[in-house]
């Protein structure tokens, strides 16, 4: 029996937000929209997620507004983060830190993302310890991190790239630097 997706009788806007982000998959295709991921095949061949479940969390993204569906190049809709969307950055960046401290293990961060004004990692909080200023996701540049091997989500994105920016997943890129974290 599948259980429900909602959480009757609690009374709570966490609850609210998981009963719409909080499915399987959802945060996975958030955190692929901010890397630039924007058309279903990408997100199909990049999440290796069934089409059936791919087809139905992209809808509830975009009914609940936090992405938006619009005609793209070659005659084929693709989907963009929405302001609201963006709003979800330092939640998901806040869970990466987190995988990252707790499961990265010695290989360190799988990414690094850095000021694209300054090229200086940012914090947990997306702030620019050099520049002293918050740092929108738009302004971010994802780098491999030196635990990047072998992860096939940030393996298969042009790095470094600028945070939202489309991409192609089925273009893989030979050459791509690692970071490492600033000391």
């Amino acid at each position: 029996m599948a259980l429900p997706r909602d959480y009757p009788g609690q009374d709570c806007t966490l609850a609210r937000s998981l009963e719409l982000i909080g499915e399987r998959w959802t945060l996975l295709i958030v955190r692929d929209s901010f890397y630039g991921v924007r058309r279903f095949s990408d997100f199909l061949a990049h999440l290796k997620i069934p089409r059936a479940v791919l087809t139905e969390r992209l809808a509830g993204l975009v009914t609940a507004g936090i992405l938006a569906r619009e005609p793209g190049p070659g005659g084929y809709d693709e989907y963009v983060t929405t302001e609201k969307g963006r709003a979800l950055w330092p939640a998901v960046l806040s869970l990466i830190v987190w995988g990252d401290t707790y499961y990265a293990g010695k290989r360190g961060p799988l990414r690094v993302f850095t000021h694209t004004a300054c090229g200086t990692p940012v914090d947990a909080a997306s702030t620019c310890p050099a520049c002293g200023v918050p740092v929108d996701v738009a302004d971010l540049t994802v780098l491999a991190g030196p635990g990047l091997e072998g992860e096939e989500a940030t393996g298969s994105l042009p790095v470094p790239h600028r945070m939202l920016d489309p991409i192609n997943i089925n273009h893989r890129h030979p050459e791509r630097p690692v970071a490492t974290p600033a000391s």
